[in-house]
């Protein structure tokens, strides 16, 4: 190989993490900036209802929905600058996996359920019953991503259980086949002895 390549090959792994960080970090602070101002136009919306401008039952749900919202990107700013703007080293994509997707997916679910609950209250107080099949289907939805995450939980842990499994089996029978064949050596050399 000519010397150029080798050492192209050796630069490009940092290149690929210093470009990987710096997408990560711009990416987090845009998420964090969002969920800022979300959290802002959400006091906003609140204020409005105290004040008059709005029903006050209006603005508590918008303020709540948009709480919800904040809260679900700001998880996922976290998220994104945890795992992919840290300097460590790579870990195995399934553990990866299991770490951060819980936490996001519950936020989603909670933000699902509430969006759902809330939507039945204000349908409720309009008098507005036809539409109440919208916020059921929400609900409904939520429940489903969460047996989703659930099932993913269990055949992830599974799949990670098996792996140790086998390197655990695999690791025994090496210590055997090793303690064997000291055995078997011992053995031979009193017999030489004998």
């Amino acid at each position: 190989m000519s010397p150029n390549l080798t050492a192209f090959r050796q630069s490009t792994p940092l290149n690929i993490t210093v470009f990987r960080q710096f997408m990560a970090t711009t990416f987090s602070a845009i998420f964090f900036l969002m969920a800022l101002i979300l959290t802002f136009l959400a006091g906003e919306a609140l204020f409005q209802g105290f004040i008059g401008n709005i029903g006050f039952v209006e603005a508590v749900i918008k303020s709540i929905n948009m709480a919800i919202v904040a809260l679900a990107i700001f998880e996922l700013g976290l998220v994104i600058n945890k795992e992919y703007a840290c300097k460590e080293s790579e870990q195995h994509i399934i553990i990866v996996l299991r770490r951060t997707v819980p936490r996001f997916v519950s936020i989603v679910c909670i933000a699902l359920v509430l969006e759902g609950l809330l939507l039945v209250i204000k349908y409720s107080q309009l008098g507005l019953a036809g539409n109440l099949i919208y916020p059921v289907i929400i609900i409904i939805s939520a429940a489903i991503l969460l047996a989703a995450l659930g099932l993913f939980m269990r055949l992830t842990d599974e799949g990670h259980n098996n792996h140790n499994k086998i390197l655990f089996n695999e690791n025994k029978m090496q210590a055997v086949s090793e303690s064997m064949g000291n055995s078997h050596n011992s053995l031979n050399q009193q017999d030489k002895f004998s």
